[in-house]
């Protein structure tokens, strides 16, 4: 008895550090990347809108495995491979595919947590002569960044608020990143948790003014590569893997894919 009643405590403190997900992106209720396709501006359905991409299949630009994901998280099923080429181009010359919530949910009000994870592989490995921007709002108050910023090749990958570097860390191939953004968008604030692999969250980005604003349907799961000014042109695609995607609301869940 004595064993049973020490354990309570410790399963009521799971539930409590658990939040409510507001909005589930975690692929769930996709079969193939192809029910993406489902998806238009007279039928919304599915967890996402899908309409920044290149002019090929679908599966030129998405494609949803069980081997895509980070192996911690038991909560999703599957994960993204996004893929940018010389043909993902969207009203610009820029390379991006990304994906917009699909929600009638409010993804900005009260204090949230965005979480996503995030890898690359050895093989077409993101390449760092570019700026890359990265699971970022339309007006970018906090993003992620990879690559060379200010003509200066970095190959970091770092997290931003307001356009200044605030955190950074060392990209390794094949190393789960996990991050949660804790937008606050009552005070205006921004900050940011981070782990690798399976281990819990940690804040590793404090508090700090942003201009934060959603219209819940502005941020963007993805990656955008901006032409490097100096006109290079490198046509090798690369690589991006997305995993444990949801909004959270009431309070932060540190535990990976539980």
């Amino acid at each position: 008895m004595l064993t049973v009643f020490a354990f309570v405590p410790l399963l009521l403190a799971s539930v409590v550090n658990a939040g409510t997900v507001i909005w589930d992106g975690r692929f769930n209720d996709y079969t193939t990347a192809t029910d993406l396709d489902k998806w238009s501006w007279s039928n919304q359905v599915g967890s996402y809108q899908w309409y920044i991409h290149g002019s090929g299949p679908t599966t030129d630009y998405v494609n949803l495995s069980p081997y895509f994901k980070n192996p911690a998280d038991m909560a999703s099923k599957q994960g993204a491979k996004l893929t940018i080429t010389p043909t993902s181009l969207w009203n610009s010359n820029f390379w991006r595919t990304e994906l917009i919530p699909q929600t009638t949910a409010n993804l900005g009000t009260g204090k949230l947590w965005y979480h996503f994870s995030v890898k690359k592989s050895g093989k077409n490995a993101p390449n760092p002569n570019y700026e890359h921007q990265i699971c970022f709002f339309e007006n970018h108050f906090t993003e992620l960044k990879f690559g060379k910023l200010n003509n200066v090749v970095d190959t970091r990958l770092q997290w931003f608020v307001g356009g200044v570097s605030k955190w950074a860390i060392e990209w390794t191939a094949d190393v789960w990143h996990n991050f949660a953004y804790e937008i606050d968008f009552g005070a205006s604030t921004v900050a940011m948790w981070h782990s690798e692999g399976g281990a819990d969250l940690m804040l590793k980005g404090p508090a700090v003014s942003a201009t934060t604003f959603t219209n819940s349907k502005d941020w963007h799961l993805g990656v955008l590569r901006i032409p490097d000014s100096q006109g290079t042109a490198d046509p090798a695609p690369e690589d991006w893997y997305f995993s444990g995607v949801y909004v959270e609301s009431g309070s932060l869940n540190t535990k990976i894919g539980k």
